[in-house]
């Protein structure tokens, strides 16, 4: 059940750095308020794949719906409540503004993740 898949690890590092970037050098637009949401939940499917064996379907599922939870945090100002105004930390992490295409922006994002998946799964049987 666990164990290092370096090649998602590297995934995840490289989308971490595209997510740094992005953060560092874009301000708004469609890549920095679109695209970052798709790389974001890219990424956390990464990163827990890199650790964790677990069915993609299901993995981008749980990460599609912490990630749609999180936009709804938003809309009901889920930093406000816990008290964090203010943090810049858990204004980045958690967000403070609900935009309802963020989560089409997580669908696609996990999409892509399955469809690699199953990609990869055909081209290494078909090399077997």
């Amino acid at each position: 059940m666990f164990g290092i898949n370096y090649k998602y690890l590297a995934g995840a590092v490289a989308l971490f750095v595209a997510m740094v970037i992005i953060a560092l050098f874009f301000q708004g637009g469609f890549l920095r308020n679109h695209f970052g949401d798709i790389l974001v939940v890219m990424f956390i499917v990464c990163a827990i794949r890199s650790i964790v064996r677990s069915r993609m379907k299901w993995l981008c599922l749980a990460v599609f719906a912490f990630a749609t939870l999180v936009e709804v945090g938003q809309y009901f100002d889920l930093v406000g409540i816990l008290g964090l105004t203010g943090n810049v930390w858990a204004e980045t992490i958690i967000g403070t503004t609900f935009d309802a295409w963020d989560i089409l922006m997580y669908a696609i994002g996990c999409i892509i993740m399955y469809a690699i998946e199953i990609y990869a799964d055909k081209r290494s049987n078909k090399h077997e």
